[in-house]
This record gives C-alpha cells, sequence and structure tokens, in this order.
C-alpha cells in the first residue's frame, strides 16, 4: 500500500539554460549543410520555408525582367530567410555531428576469438560476427561487439563510451552482465554472447540518432506543423484576393510586394526555428550522456506527471551505513567504539567498512597495534556475525569480541550463559520500527559469561539534496513515487526522509507494472529508470523508460533512453530537459505570433496608403516610404531568425512553476517582446535603408 507523504516546502531546484554560444567557426563549418538545405525536395516537409524558397525563385524571374535595386533587395533578403532557416537545423545538426565524430573515433575493426566448439577458436574480423555468436575476451583486448556476459567477471573500460575513466565491473548471471563493442576489458577474462549484430550496435545507434538522420518528428511538432501549414494557405490565399487591390493602390512593381507581403504574413520564425529546438533538446541529453531513442521521448519526459524511482541506489546510497552507537547501560561510549573497530576489522562487507569509518571520525580511533597474535573472524552468511579472538597478554583473560545481526550474536551471549539485557532489546526494537538495521557488539573475557556491549544502528542513506530535488519535482505537477522490495515499515521511513509523495514496498515486477498501468488509464504519463531484465516489462510500459547502460540487454531494448553514466538520479534532469524542451518551443512560438501580428502594422498600411489615405493613421512607426517599409519588414523577417537561434539551441532558462505562471511568463517576457522587437526593429532597418537610397 503506497503512503503520502507531505514534506515541509523548501527552495526549488532551477535548471539554468546551458551556457552555449555561436561561434564563427561554428557558423561557418554549418554554411554547407544549410546551402545543401536548399534542395526543394528537402524543404518539401517544412511547407513554409518551400512557399518562401518558391516566392524567391519568383521575385529573382521578376528582379531580372525589370530591375531595380527595391527588387533585388527584396530577392536577396528572401533568399536569405530561406538560407538562415536551413542554417538553423544545420548548426543544431553540426553539434550532434561533433560528437558523433568522436563515437566513430571508437569504432574499429577488431580480431575476435569466435568459439566454435567446445573449447576450440579462431580468430575472425569483427564485423563478420552474428547474433548468438560467442567470443572470448582477455585482458587488453577489445570487446568486437555488443553482448551479453555469460561466464566470467572483468573490470572493463568504458571511458570512450561514458567519458568516465573509472573502470566498471561486468559479469555472468546478473544486471551487470551487458558489454558494449569498442570497450577495453582491464583485467580478468571473460565469456561474451554477441546480441547486435555489425553495423547495428550501441555505438551505431548513437551515431545515427546523434547526427539526427533518423530523428522523427514529435506529436506536438506534428501538430504544429499542420497548423503552421493551414496558416500558410490560408494567407497564401487572402494574398492572391489582394492583387486586384494592389493594382488598384499603385503599389510599386506588385508582384514583388505581394510576394514580400505573404512572406512576412506566413509563420517563417518558429518554422525556421522549429527543427533546431527539437534537436537541440536532445543534444543537451546527449552532453549528459544520456540517449534518447526518439525526439518523442525527449517530449514525453517534459510531459510527465508521475515518476517511478527505486529506492537502493537511487534515492538512498544503496549500502547501508553505520549512523550511531547505542551503548548497554552501564557500558563507556569508548568501549563500545573499540570493541566496534575491533570486530569489524575482518568486515570485508560494506556495512563494515562504514563502522570503522564512524569509530574513526567520532572517536578517532585509527590503526590498531595490539592484534599480533590475534584471530580475525571475518563476516560470514551462515553465522551472521564477524570478530575477533585476541590472545592473553601477561596473563589476562582471552578477549572475543562479536559484533552481527541481533539474533545470531544474542543467541552466542546466551550460549556462553550470558543475557542481552532488558534495555538493548528495546533498542534492537526501536531501531527496527525506524526503518533501520541493528548490529549487536558483545564481548567474553575468559570462562566469564559474554556480554552485551551495545548496538550499532545501521540505516539506508537517503543521498544528499534528494529532498530538494523531489520539492522542485512537485513543483512541477509532478509526483513521485518509491518503489522498494523493503518491507512497509522501513520502506515508509526512507519515504519519509526522502520527502516521496508515494511509496510502493514489497514491490515485485508485476507490482510495478501494474502501478504503471494504472497511471496511464488515469491519463498521467509515467517515467522510470531500471537496469534488470525484471525491469524490462515497466521500462516498456512507461512512456519514458530509462534504462542503465550497466543494466543488461533486455532493460536497455526496453526503455526509449539509455543513461551511459548509470545514475538512476538522472531521470529528475531528463524530466527538466524535456520540459525545458516544451517551455522554448512554446516560449518561441509565442514570440513568432506576436512578432507577425507586429510586422502587419509596418507593411499593410504601406502598401495600400496610396489608394486608402484613411490607413496612415496605422503607420505608427512613420516609416520614410512604401517600399522602406516592405523592405524593412522582409529584412527584420529574416534576421530575426538568425537573433533567434541562439536561444532555440540553449533554451529558455527554465525554473519549476505552475502552468499559469509559465503562461504568464511567456506572455509578458516573449509576447510582449515580440512585439516591441518588430517595431524597433524595422524603424531602425528602415533608418539604414533610406540612408542608403534603396527605397
Amino acid at each position: 500500500m503506497s503512503t503520502l507523504v507531505k514534506p515541509p516546502a523548501v527552495q526549488p531546484h532551477v535548471v539554468e539554460a546551458a551556457p552555449t554560444t555561436l561561434s564563427v567557426r561554428q557558423l561557418a563549418a554549418a554554411v554547407p549543410g544549410a546551402l545543401r538545405g536548399l534542395d526543394p525536395r528537402a524543404l518539401w516537409d517544412s511547407p513554409v520555408m518551400f512557399v518562401v524558397e518558391v516566392g524567391a525563385a519568383f521575385t529573382t524571374v521578376l528582379a531580372v525582367a525589370a530591375p531595380s535595386a527595391f527588387a533585388w533587395s527584396i530577392t536577396v533578403w528572401l533568399w536569405l530567410t530561406v538560407v538562415f532557416a536551413t542554417l538553423a537545423e544545420s548548426v543544431a545538426e553540426g553539434r550532434g555531428k561533433a560528437q558523433a565524430a568522436s563515437l566513430r573515433a571508437t569504432q574499429r575493426e577488431t580480431t575476435a576469438r569466435k568459439v566454435v566448439g567446445g573449447d576450440d577458436t579462431v580468430q575472425v574480423a569483427s564485423s563478420t560476427l552474428a547474433v548468438g555468436d560467442v567470443v572470448i575476451v582477455v585482458a587488453g583486448e577489445t570487446i568486437p561487439g555488443d553482448g551479453d556476459v555469460i561466464e566470467g567477471v572483468a573490470s572493463v573500460d568504458e571511458s570512450a563510451i561514458t567519458g568516465e575513466s573509472a573502470p566498471v565491473i561486468r559479469e555472468s548471471g546478473g544486471d551487470r552482465s551487458a558489454v558494449t563493442g569498442g570497450t577495453v576489458v582491464l583485467s580478468d577474462r571473460i565469456v561474451v554472447r554477441i546480441t547486435a549484430p555489425a553495423g547495428h550496435t550501441f555505438v551505431d545507434r548513437m551515431i545515427a540518432l546523434v547526427e539526427g538522420s533518423e530523428r522523427q518528428k514529435t506529436p506536438n511538432e506534428v501538430a504544429l506543423n499542420v497548423l503552421l501549414t493551414s496558416l500558410t494557405i490560408v494567407f497564401l490565399l487572402a494574398v492572391v484576393t489582394l492583387q486586384p487591390f494592389a493594382v488598384y493602390s499603385g503599389a510599386p512593381q506588385t508582384l514583388v510586394v505581394l510576394v514580400a507581403l505573404l512572406v512576412c504574413l506566413i509563420p517563417t520564425t518558429i518554422d525556421a526555428l522549429l527543427s533546431a529546438i527539437g534537436i537541440a533538446g536532445m543534444d543537451r541529453l546527449v552532453r549528459r550522456n544520456v540517449l534518447a531513442m526518439s525526439g518523442r521521448a525527449v517530449e514525453a519526459a517534459g510531459d510527465v506527471d508521475v515518476l517511478l524511482l527505486d529506492k537502493t541506489g537511487t534515492i538512498t546510497l544503496g549500502n547501508r551505513q553505520a549512523a550511531d552507537l547505542l551503548p548497554a547501560a552501564g557500558v563507556d561510549a569508548e568501549a563500545l567504539a573499540d570493541a566496534a573497530q575491533l570486530s569489524s576489522m575482518a568486515d570485508e562487507t560494506p556495512e563494515g567498512r562504514s563502522v570503522l569509518v564512524l569509530v574513526k571520525e567520532r572517536f578517532a580511533l585509527r590503526e590498531r597495534h595490539d592484534l599480533v597474535g590475534a584471530e580475525l573472524v571475518p563476516f560470514a552468511a551462515r553465522t551472521r556475525m564477524s570478530g575477533v579472538d585476541l590472545p592473553a597478554p601477561g596473563g589476562h583473560p582471552t578477549r572475543i569480541v562479536r559484533k552481527g545481526a541481533a539474533a545470531a550474536v544474542t543467541q552466542w551471549v546466551r550460549s556462553t550463559g550470558g543475557h542481552a539485557g532488558d534495555d538493548v532489546a528495546a533498542t534492537v526494537d526501536a531501531i527496527s520500527a525506524s526503518g533501520g538495521t541493528p548490529l549487536v557488539v558483545a564481548e567474553q573475557l575468559g570462562d566469564e559469561p559474554a556480554r552485551v556491549l551495545g548496538v550499532i544502528h545501521l540505516k539506508d542513506v537517503v543521498k544528499d539534496g534528494m529532498r530538494e530535488r523531489f520539492d522542485a519535482l512537485r513543483a512541477m505537477g509532478i509526483r513521485t513515487v518509491m518503489v522498494t522490495g523493503d518491507n512497509p515499515l522501513t520502506a515508509r521511513a526512507i519515504g519519509a526522509e526522502a520527502g516521496v509523495d508515494d511509496v510502493l514496498a514489497e514491490a515485485t515486477p508485476e507490482d510495478k507494472l501494474a502501478l504503471i498501468r494504472r497511471e496511464q488509464e488515469g491519463g498521467r504519463l509515467v517515467a522510470m529508470a531500471g537496469d534488470g531484465t525484471n525491469d524490462a516489462p515497466a521500462l516498456a510500459q512507461a512512456d519514458v523508460g530509462v534504462a542503465m547502460n550497466t543494466g543488461t540487454t533486455a532493460a536497455k531494448e526496453a526503455g526509449n533512453m539509455v543513461d551511459l553514466d548509470s545514475n538512476p538520479t538522472k531521470l529528475l534532469e531528463i524530466v527538466e530537459i524535456g520540459k525545458q524542451l516544451l517551455i522554448t518551443r512554446g516560449a518561441l512560438t509565442t514570440f513568432s505570433v506576436a512578432n507577425d501580428v507586429a510586422k502587419y502594422f509596418a507593411i499593410l498600411p504601406a502598401m495600400f496608403v496610396v489608394a486608402f489615405p484613411q490607413l496612415g493613421v496605422l503607420n505608427v512607426m512613420h516609416l520614410t516610404s512604401p517600399e522602406s517599409a516592405i523592405l524593412s519588414a522582409v529584412v527584420f523577417n529574416a534576421l530575426v531568425i538568425v537573433g533567434l537561434l541562439p536561444l532555440a539551441l540553449r533554451g529558455v532558462r527554465y525554473r519549476p512553476s505552475s502552468a499559469s505562471a509559465l503562461l504568464r511568463r511567456n506572455l509578458l517576457v516573449y509576447g510582449l517582446g515580440g512585439v516591441i522587437a518588430p517595431f524597433v526593429g524595422i524603424k531602425l532597418i528602415d533608418l539604414i535603408v533610406t540612408a542608403l537610397g534603396i527605397s
């Protein structure tokens, strides 16, 4: 049963816009791609820009037939409008291609030792490996292809893929069995079964995706494209019907003016930047070492309502840590610390190491020099205890110290004729009730009955900053659910400390899947992270499924994103990046619509003021002449694309807030800004055009 937890409000987390700038080198590198984008077949998918290109070609013919500075100026800036649009997409794709180049450098033909029967192997080229082939890889060799470890354990260098210098462990039979082609085995020997044919490996998919060659338009992009296309058709029909009025009004070079009017009416700004916004969103994920299988996944992350997070390794550090020493009645704290240290000397578990850290920090107990002849007793799952047997110096009684599970140590104490005491039992029960794990420490001197010295409180430590992150998600309207296999008592305690909204305890794979389906049936979008084969059904069902790169092949194939750093908490960043993508698109759409409205005040009065002098009152910018007004509007229409490109690539700064607050911000900043900018920009361009004598 889930339990609602209401944490106190804290300062929300803020997602800053990525510090992205456009250099001259980036623009120069993108120019060839922008020119290739002028191919009408490439522009056909963007009806708005296709219409602009057709208009530019039409005015080119008119300018050749009846040359004038005005006609040629309009023609040049119409062509520049199309070039700037293709340049925006080319710059965005170029950033991904630069990252893809570094990934491609990791791909090289290697020799693989393919198992052909029994222990026999044959040397083959990695490009010839097929799905199901088994290869042997030893220290110093490159893993020839994607696969799963079916035998052995090894340390693997994945820095070429993840950028992390620390090696990782890959072993058979667990959730860390997947290996990636191009990574290097640093130690030991593993046997790998190939799971992807040459040319379709994980790195191949990464390269294709970051280059944008397989980027599919998201549902919102498709819907917006339909709207932009519809507006273009409406304005095209409207402009065609204006031809008789334009002739009657005596507008200069009527057909050129009508084309200019059409270009200024249709939503060129947002159409030019739409693709760049989507590519940049995926690029921001790649820069955080997250591979999105499609733009749809990034967009879905921005609309997520429910976030499922595993407790162990995501919300908590994953290993229980010693948090406190609680002496028994009549026992000095220093004596308990001394015994705790001694009994943990041979305990190689993370819990045992944490006890040594605790006594070192709190009691300054460091290296021991009194262990000559001592017999260390390592922790064993059978006994559930660790300890040390000290010899008898100077005739003193032999000292035996033990630490372990409360039931095991209590039984050992009773076997010597001792007893634990009611106060110790109460302490053990209190720690268990709080969701912690009690370890009891006891000692025996000579033949005397053993006595309990106290209890070590182990707790699953919540990672720093988790409560603040969950508060930030709550501010976004996202409900967080901690999923754990722990008992409800422990789960509630950890959930309350972390600040999650709900807890699903004693969860099985079926429970996770059922929870996701229930939330989706209620109209909510769900995101989750996982790494095991048992997570695959839930990852496939979730709207945003983030698989860990260290996880199994099944998990990575089920999810629509892969975290190369295998950090489950990055799911929080993914949601924030998705929201930043949606907000950026919404902000620039708002700016574009407001921008177009302001341009109408520049160009429409200029066209018809000769025939209808009353329209002069709408010439609020006091533009010099109809020709300069029309040319200034066209020039501004082209330049605004370049001006907004850095914002489209960087993304709008995102601060968690309600939908109404975001709407107000969009209207005030980008709506009002979209109205003011054209008035200022067109007037300045008009002054320049007039000074140059073009109009």
